[in-house]
């Protein structure tokens, strides 16, 4: 039975990605060792470490005016780094979207002047507020918006029109999509869904945030000038998740780079949004307009339907399709090493159970 992971992180890697960390693991690229046990301060090392910078950079067409740092911590990390190092008029606007910029927002609000500029919250979080009818305050240090919700299932699709700069939660959207960098002040990622396992954290900041003078307090390994003035190599990085993110950033090369992930992921969304719409058992409650590409909740009118579909799921090698706990009912993940394949399994098998149901 082919098994299909839908889980939305740590999600599913590529099967190529996987094969060749199987490959190199007791013996990486002939230096005698696996990854896992080498120095960071080696040559074998810092060549992994340095493609991978170097190919992010290519794939996102990132500019010199930019830094690129591997921060451990996950996005959450985050959270508290960007008020910490970018705080200097100690004045932020948040755009409330769900559950992970709630919590950035609560944990700005910590170190800085944080204000919710506008939240969906009043619609259960199903849709993205009107950009054009938000009132941003002035002398604000930075906007922040997280680019796609994992547990709602929306996404962005145009920016605010803002005269500070945007900061962007962008882990579970990076390398699905052409994001343009030069409209960002800064952009983070956990890498746990469309680049690795769990473990790296990407931050790419431009070099004028990253001239900002950090709040007194800020301790140093959470100084984003302690990993752009070191390479990311300050103290030992998270070696293996850089090497697996390396893998999956040729992996991307290799297929057409980010524009072609794209065009693929609107064709996987658009089939499984396509049978959403057309079915009477199960529905997306997402505004069209905002429906994420890569995070595809549905429920049925009935919670005894909902479980009876999730055990019948698992049973035939749909993994992980269990919606989370803030929303309940179901939902598909379907980032970038989801094979067409595995979507149009899902649909079937959800046309079957429909007609056994009804």
């Amino acid at each position: 039975m082919t098994i299909y992971n839908f889980s939305a992180g740590p999600s599913v890697l590529p099967e190529e990605v996987k094969k060749q960390v199987q490959r190199d693991f007791l013996d990486y690229n002939g230096s005698g060792m696996s990854v896992t046990e080498m120095s960071h301060r080696s040559k074998a090392y810092d060549d992994i470490h340095n493609e991978a910078m170097s190919l992010l950079r290519e794939l996102m067409n990132i500019g010199s005016d930019y830094e690129v740092m591997f921060i451990q911590g996950g996005a959450s990390q985050q959270f508290a780094m960007v008020p910490l190092n970018f705080s200097e008029k100690k004045r932020a606007d948040y755009i409330l979207t769900g559950n992970w910029s709630n919590k950035a927002f609560e944990e700005a609000s910590r170190y800085t002047d944080a204000v919710a500029a506008a939240s969906s919250k009043d619609q259960k979080y199903t849709y993205i507020p009107d950009l054009d009818k938000i009132t941003f305050r002035d002398n604000l240090d930075y906007v922040h918006i997280t680019q796609n919700n994992t547990i709602f299932g929306t996404r962005y699709t145009s920016l605010p029109k803002v005269d500070c700069p945007i900061v962007a939660d962008a882990s579970s959207n990076i390398l699905s999509e052409v994001i343009d960098v030069n409209k960002y002040g800064a952009i983070y990622a956990g890498a746990q869904k469309n680049i690795g396992p769990a473990g790296v954290t990407i931050a790419i900041v431009r070099k004028d945030m990253l001239a900002r003078t950090p709040l007194e307090f800020c301790p140093t390994m959470l100084k984003y000038s302690t990993f752009a003035d070191n390479n990311s190599l300050y103290n030992t990085p998270p070696c293996f998740a850089i090497y697996m993110a390396m893998l999956t950033f040729r992996w991307v090369k290799k297929l057409g780079g980010v524009s072609e992930m794209q065009k693929n992921n609107e064709y996987k969304a658009g089939l499984l949004y396509d049978y959403l719409d057309s079915s009477d058992m199960f529905k997306n409650p997402v505004a069209k307009k905002d429906r994420s590409l890569m995070n595809v909740p549905f429920v049925t009118d009935s919670e005894e339907l909902n479980k009876k579909f999730l055990s019948e799921a698992t049973a035939n090698g749909f993994i992980s399709l269990k919606g989370h706990k803030i929303l309940g009912g179901m939902r598909a993940s379907i980032y970038n090493a989801m094979p067409v394949e595995g979507v149009k399994a899902l649909i079937e098998f959800m046309k079957k159970f429909e007609l056994e149901n009804k």
